[in-house]
């Protein structure tokens, strides 16, 4: 106490000037109408920068919660779409008996690992087979195709990329009737080759490529990129294709598994043609 008083009386001039310059201050700012008016401005500008580093530090920490409401907004929207529908509809004497049953179903699921610049690159999801993903089920982003379900354990998954040498999804161009192999020639991550497409096809850049629907992965018409170039092969009658992958794999947080619902059914018929074959 008595070092505090030695200091106060020590600096005595220096805190009386502070507060005959504060006095003065607040009397002038009192007292004319200009300074007063400037004073409350600059206050608001101060206070108005500070709210907002507040403001924007706040939202980056809730930028996790933002992206998980996000992904479970896309869950829902996904599970409504056309698509996800198999009209399962009888005709009788014109009267038409429809009842929509679900085909497709998405899981939603977190990118916990990933791998971009290899050869043959693999995606690792916080979801397994507890959560109903089984090996072979598509998966898509919320811009497009990521790739397909390689291997399963209770907790998690491993997804093969479509940059990937083998994964050869069937594509097609929007609005025709031609399809092909999806191919990454493992050279630049955001581009693949859309082959076996006929050269007749009047093909326009930036014409959307999307899923055939062909198989039992992809429902048809999940887009997958748009088209950069055309040239046919070799003189050949087929177009090679270099398609814009329209999913960021950078970027890519999150994933949608596909179920489909009535997969085994299709197989199961399928596996019987086959056989019928070898008999």
């Amino acid at each position: 106490m008595i070092n505090l008083w030695r200091f106060i009386s020590r600096f005595n001039a220096f805190f009386l000037l502070i507060i005959y310059f504060s006095i003065s201050l607040i009397m002038l700012i009192k007292n004319n109408d200009f300074q007063r008016a400037s004073t409350f401005n600059t206050s608001n500008q101060i206070i108005g920068s500070i709210y907002s580093k507040v403001n924007d530090i706040n939202k980056y920490l809730r930028l996790s919660i933002v992206n998980d409401s996000l992904a479970q907004e896309n869950l829902t929207l996904h599970n409504q779409l056309k698509s996800s529908f198999f009209n399962d509809s009888l005709v009788i004497k014109k009267v038409n008996d429809t009842i929509n049953r679900i085909q497709y179903e998405y899981i939603v699921a977190e990118v916990v690992n990933k791998s971009i610049t290899s050869r043959n690159n693999y995606i690792t999801i916080n979801r397994g087979s507890k959560h109903g993903i089984k090996k072979g089920m598509g998966v898509i982003g919320s811009n497009g195709v990521v790739g397909i379900v390689w291997n399963v354990s209770e907790n998690f998954s491993s997804i093969q990329s479509i940059l990937h040498e083998d994964t050869k999804i069937t594509s097609s161009i929007e609005g025709t009737p031609y399809f092909g192999p999806l191919i990454w020639d493992g050279d630049d991550p955001n581009i693949v080759t859309l082959t076996d497409i006929p050269n007749q096809l009047n093909l326009k850049k930036n014409a959307r490529v999307v899923t055939s629907g062909l198989g039992v992965i992809f429902p048809p018409g999940i887009l997958i990129g748009t088209v950069l170039k055309s040239g046919v092969k070799g003189g050949g009658s087929f177009l090679d294709i270099s398609v814009k992958l329209a999913t960021n794999f950078y970027a890519l947080q999150y994933v949608y598994v596909i179920k489909n619902n009535f997969q085994k059914e299709q197989e199961n018929l399928e596996l019987q043609n086959k056989e019928s074959v070898n008999e």
